[in-house]
């Protein structure tokens, strides 16, 4: 859990800032999930890879307007200082329930940004989920160089 000050800014988590050392933008790209009451987070390659998916629906079909109305209009970039702070824009923190407080929640290659007490009650749906459907994750051999 990581604290939020009165200016929106909060600490990223070292393990995802050294994922993410690589990138061509020094930060992250944050916009407001259209699934759940958290922020999506990732860096710019990620949001290059979603851009290139776009690419595959009818140029201003509803489906391609929507996602990019989401996804790309609502992304911001959001540097790091230099603490490896962030800024949390306000109406990205509404939209996720944020007061003083965060969770940082892997995703493999995104994350999500959480208020904590509602991420405790998420992950308790998931778990229970998980133990009802038991799923599987298919593990592609390894590959050697």
């Amino acid at each position: 859990m990581n604290r939020v000050d009165k200016k929106g800014r909060v600490s990223v988590p070292a393990t995802f800032r050294a994922a993410l050392a690589a990138q061509s933008f020094g930060g992250i790209v944050c916009y407001r999930s259209f699934t759940n009451a958290c922020i999506e987070g990732c860096g710019m390659d990620f949001m290059e890879r979603l851009s290139d998916g776009a690419q595959n629906f009818d140029a201003f079909s509803a489906e391609q307007e929507d996602l990019s109305a989401l996804i790309f209009a609502d992304a911001r970039q959001l540097p790091w200082d230099p603490e490896g702070r962030i800024v949390l824009p306000e109406d990205i923190l509404a939209h996720a329930g944020i007061a003083d407080s965060v969770a940082f929640v892997g995703k493999g290659q995104t994350f999500q940004v959480w208020e904590p007490e509602a991420y405790k009650a998420v992950e308790a749906e998931i778990r229970a989920r998980a133990l009802q459907s038991r799923p599987t994750l298919p593990l592609r051999p390894k590959v050697s160089p």
